[in-house]
């Protein structure tokens, strides 16, 4: 045996050791069955590919937490401490247990009172989101997951540049992966202004797969402590003007921006900046309306799924009806499951999704879920002209859910991810109203039709859900 086939059955050797070891490791984490394996079928049918795939994207790191929730109980506790409520929390009754569950999940009070408006169009948000940073006196709190270098983004830079050399701290997180692309230079001259510029996933204890799996998919923007913004925009031409994008924000004011405000400072502290303890972050809340609302973060370090948690617990209290709009629908078996029930159950279950959204790969998995919805009688709808990136639900004229999470495993299980749970009958219905709007411009999915498909196409579409759990 000469030694290039020694040197050949070593490199065999070990390389079999390297994949039967992480067969074990994937399979000893005890992850729910679909995605463990969604994982050996990637490590046995590409197994160099499947190796590299899954060191950079396929850990499971939820109980080696870089902020434990110990710690965030602490800054959430001190982020609220000059939080007075202006009268008594009435708890509705009807939802005690989803205010319970992500006061005991995620540690976020019930915020009274707030000032909300729900903008659809790229354009108010855009107008509306300069004038506010253009009136900011003391601080600007921004976190995007992605902030783009084009005319928008240079816009919103520009005038965060120009409040920082006013003297207003502005402090700016970022997701480095979704915006790779971005030159230094954008990020250096917003720094020379006065700019604190940090991302979520910098620190230097965190593994280079974490740093690339988990995107910080949160869109975030305070002012002042009094006026904050949270939904599915992002910064950039797509979502202020591009008339084929439908998106979804809210505008708030009151209590609920001192909630986002708790939010984002924990996110300062996880990429490795001080703690800010400073009344100016929590001034007193003005009381504007009766409305109650809590702000819950999801993602990769928290030791629940609070997000899915909280989702699937409204889907199976829901009585009348829940109407949903999302971009990308890839449900674990829980949601799947709580869905189906709803619908069963007689309650009215609507998805509204895109006829073609702007991931290719995602539209045939997402697909795949139709036909057993469909045939338990829920209601599904896709928008034909546009592309929906909204992330909304409303249920039973009393709870909206407006945030950054999709209903897909990412958002519930490896993005760092926020929503807004707002309870109030006034919003729910414009929530409602909104929702039948987009319908206008959607075609109904019928069961009847949708059976008689192509067999290439149901097959297709079934080898797509397979990796659904690692989209």
């Amino acid at each position: 045996m000469n030694f290039l086939s020694s040197l050949h059955i070593i490199v065999y050797l070990v390389y079999m050791v390297l994949i039967g070891g992480t067969v074990s490791v994937v399979i000893s984490e005890n992850r729910s069955p679909i995605k463990t394996i969604a994982w050996l079928l990637v490590l046995i049918f590409v197994p160099l590919l499947g190796l590299i795939i899954y060191y950079f994207f396929g850990q499971e790191t939820r109980r080696m937490r870089q902020l434990s929730e110990k710690n965030s109980r602490k800054i959430k506790d001190l982020s609220f401490k000059n939080l007075t409520p202006n009268r008594s929390v009435k708890i509705l009754p009807e939802y005690a247990n989803l205010i319970n569950l992500l006061k005991n999940n995620n540690f976020s009070p019930v915020l009274q009172g707030s000032k909300v408006e729900i903008i659809t169009e790229g354009a108010r948000m855009f107008e509306i989101l300069l004038e506010d940073i253009e009136r900011a006196k003391h601080h600007i709190h921004i976190e995007f997951f992605i902030f783009k270098n084009d005319r928008t983004g240079k816009i919103v830079r520009d005038l965060l540049m120009k409040k920082a050399s006013e003297g207003v701290e502005v402090r700016f997180v970022y997701d480095k992966v979704a915006n790779w692309l971005i030159p230094k230079k954008f990020y250096n001259e917003m720094k020379k202004s006065g700019v604190k510029i940090a991302s979520l996933m910098d620190a230097k204890f965190v593994k280079l797969g974490e740093k690339l799996n988990y995107r910080n998919h949160r869109k975030v923007i305070v002012i002042d402590g009094v006026t904050s913004y949270i939904g599915g925009m992002n910064i950039s031409n797509n979502y202020f003007i591009n008339p084929k994008w439908r998106d979804t924000h809210l505008r708030i004011q009151g209590q609920g921006a001192l909630g986002l405000q708790a939010c984002f400072l924990i996110d300062w502290y996880s990429s490795g900046e001080p703690l800010l303890d400073d009344k100016n972050y929590f001034p007193e809340a003005k009381d504007y309306t009766q409305n109650l609302m809590q702000i819950a973060t999801g993602g990769p370090y928290s030791l629940y799924h609070n997000l899915l948690q909280a989702t699937v617990n409204i889907i199976i209290g829901a009585k009348k009806y829940i109407y949903m709009q999302t971009p990308y629908f890839l449900p674990n078996e829980s949601l799947f499951q709580a869905l189906q029930m709803a619908a069963l159950s007689g309650v009215d279950v609507r998805l509204m999704v895109s006829r073609k959204s702007d991931s290719s790969y995602v539209d045939p998995a997402s697909r795949s879920y139709y036909g057993d919805l469909l045939e338990a009688g829920m209601k599904i709808y896709e928008l034909q002209d546009k592309f929906i990136h909204a992330k909304t639900l409303v249920t039973d004229d009393m709870l909206s859910v407006i945030g950054s999470a999709n209903l897909d495993f990412r958002s519930f299980e490896t993005n760092f991810e926020i929503n807004c749970y707002l309870y109030d009958p006034n919003i729910a219905r414009r929530n409602r109203e909104i929702f039948f709007l987009d319908m206008e411009h959607c075609k109904e999915i019928r069961y009847e039709d949708w059976i008689k498909r192509p067999r290439w196409k149901k097959f297709f579409e079934s080898v797509m859900r397979l990796f659904a759990p690692l989209m």
